[in-house]
């Protein structure tokens, strides 16, 4: 009997990567006007950020639905295995719930945990249950050391703006302070399941050294676990420029991943991003 993943696509392991990791890959749903796709199946990150740059009005995007998840737990019980299902913030989408809906007539072999994070931050507790798997752990176990380890997490994002926030309805007016400062790059934390205003710096290149500080202010990266670098846009050289800055922090080859469609809605092009298990 196996243990399998089952992860939405806010996570950004794409479908490849869920291949060799055997993990079963649910995406949400973007829709551009009347088109709909879906996230990194029907349309890769750099599609998405193309269009996104092309629409005036932003992409809706919409949870994965019970039945979708009812249909994947059926093919792990039929198959003899068991399953932890890792998904976003409850708080900011409603397929963790649509994931527990499902769990109904599978609760002895599947078990739904709710990340609190979103896109690399939630790909962290997937990689951690893969090594908790590997320690010998059931799949009960898993899920129940993944919903205490992740209050280990942190989540930053230095954006280039807060429009997409704004315009999406994910912050208040007022946790937009610099919304309308093209010069000024806010910082935004993923806390307790929503996104919140951690900073603000003048110029990407401070905004760069506030997101250092931050990191560090919180005891600094547990090296010993899961972490990862992302960006969001087409363009990699501001993410890059970070890591080579921080090379005493991250090491000679942290992994930068990109953030895909479900998230990248909300936060637009431009951003470095950051997610660890903090220091205890």
């Amino acid at each position: 009997m196996a243990i399998r993943f089952i992860v939405d696509s806010a996570a950004d392991i794409i479908p490849s990567e869920a291949a060799e990791l055997n993990i079963i890959h649910m995406p949400l749903e973007v829709r551009f006007d009347e088109e709909q796709y879906l996230d990194a199946v029907d349309l890769t990150h750099a599609e998405f950020y193309q269009k996104l740059e092309e629409h005036k009005e932003l992409p809706s995007t919409s949870q994965v639905p019970p039945a979708r998840f009812a249909a994947a737990y059926a093919e792990v019980v039929n198959n003899g295995d068991t399953a932890v299902v890792i998904c976003m913030s409850g708080a900011l989408s409603g397929t963790y719930h649509s994931a527990c809906i499902a769990r109904e007539g599978f609760e002895e072999s599947i078990f739904v945990v709710d990340s609190t994070f979103v896109a690399m931050a939630e790909r962290l507790l997937v990689y951690r249950g893969i090594e908790l798997v590997k320690e010998g752990l059931d799949a009960a176990a898993v899920a129940a050391r993944l919903d205490e380890e992740k209050l280990q997490i942190r989540e930053f994002a230095l954006l280039d703006t807060l429009k997409y926030l704004k315009k999406g309805g994910r912050i208040s007016a007022t946790t937009a302070f610099a919304g309308n400062l093209i010069s000024i790059k806010p910082i935004v934390e993923v806390k307790g399941g929503v996104v919140e205003a951690a900073g603000k710096a003048r110029g990407a290149k401070h905004g760069q050294q506030l997101l250092r500080k931050l990191v560090d202010e919180t005891g600094g990266i547990d090296t010993s676990l899961p972490y990862c670098l992302a960006y969001s846009g087409n363009g990699t050289e501001a993410v890059e420029k970070f890591a080579a800055a921080n090379a005493d922090l991250l090491g000679d080859a942290p992994e930068i991943v990109s953030i895909g469609c479900t998230i990248g809605t909300h936060i637009g092009p431009g951003v470095v991003a950051i997610a660890y298990f903090a220091k205890a």
